[in-house]
């Protein structure tokens, strides 16, 4: 968020809120950039339809009290982000920014690399899209997120703080702590300017020993079938505990997925701190929930699968989408 003080704080709690509600729901990384753009826009227009119409009194005795408080209220609404997603099953990496240096990552190799992303304009400024990236991240790659105050200051410009950063990230650590450490004393002064911050993640992929797929015919004999290979599924993965819920969810969603998708059909399923249940089809309409009624035939089976699955949502794809359910393993939080 360009700026400090309560105003700047205030605004970005509302834009992590909105980050994880957006989040949640899956959409593209495009997308939710371009949403939280429209959010800042709206916000900006609010700060100023509220001061328009403020009497000259109260209006100057807020100003004062923002005064007192630090609070720039004349300053544009301006944010800037950067959005990553990583996938631990096809080992791909998505990523778009607003006005936001790109991330860095290192493989296991020790080759540092940054993502070739152009960021778009910062959040407020409105207009123009974002762009996205996708690269392949190999396992026990290091991903490196961080803020502009980080690489760019009073003791060396944007260039030069990335190829200070890039060195830093060559030198072997014994840790991501290590890590954090060095570059935060190569790079910063004892007393910065600006904020700065700086995340490191180790990436992990899931193996074939933990992912099982099937490609289902577009028949209604085939939700049987399905719901047998994922009791064998679950047998040999030793989570008989939760075969009745697994099996519950897998009928609900791949029905649906016949009756109302399209082909190809495609049943997933990864065992992980969770067991997730994934079938996509090629249709792009996502289902709602919603209550059916004494007499309705259908409508219950996302009702069942909200009420036993711990978190479900649906995702969009450009060949259509996917919907996914997420099962509470016992003895385990996901």
């Amino acid at each position: 968020m360009v700026g400090h003080g309560l105003r700047a704080s205030a605004t970005m709690g509302r834009l992590r809120t909105a980050v994880r509600t957006l989040a949640d729901v899956d959409l593209p990384a495009d997308e939710l950039l371009t949403q939280l753009d429209d959010l800042v826009t709206h916000v900006a227009a609010e700060e100023e339809t509220t001061t328009a119409y403020e009497p000259d009194i109260g209006a100057h005795a807020e100003a004062e009290a923002e005064a007192d408080a630090g609070v720039d209220a004349s300053a544009p609404l301006i944010a800037t982000c950067l959005y990553v997603v990583y996938d631990p099953v096809s080992r791909r990496c998505t990523a778009t920014a607003a006005g936001h240096p790109p991330p860095a990552f290192v493989t296991p190799a020790g080759v540092v690399d940054f993502a070739d992303l152009r960021p778009g304009p910062p959040l407020g400024v409105g207009g123009l899209p974002f762009e996205t990236v996708e690269w392949e991240l190999p396992p026990g790659s290091l991903l490196v997120l961080y803020t502009d105050g980080l690489v760019q200051g009073e003791e060396h410009d944007l260039g030069s703080g990335l190829a200070l950063l890039r060195a830093c990230l060559e030198r072997p650590a014994p840790s991501l702590e290590a890590t954090c450490d060095h570059v935060i004393r190569t790079l910063l002064p004892e007393r910065p300017q600006d904020d700065a911050a700086l995340l490191l993640a180790r990436t992990r992929a899931l193996d074939a020993a933990h992912v099982a797929v099937w490609d289902l015919p577009s028949d209604p004999a085939a939700v049987a079938e399905a719901r047998a290979e994922v009791l064998d599924r679950l047998a040999a993965w030793r989570l008989e505990e939760v075969a009745f819920i697994a099996e519950l969810v897998v009928s609900e969603l791949v029905t649906n997925a016949i009756l109302y998708g399209r082909p190809p059909i495609r049943l997933r399923l990864i065992h992980e701190a969770a067991l997730i249940c994934e079938v996509f089809d090629g249709s792009g309409t996502a289902p709602h929930l919603r209550r059916a009624r004494t007499f309705d035939e259908g409508g219950r089976g996302l009702l069942l699968v909200a009420q036993f699955a711990q978190r479900w949502g649906t995702r969009q794809h450009a060949g259509g989408k996917s919907i996914w359910a997420e099962i509470e393993l016992p003895g385990r939080r996901a």
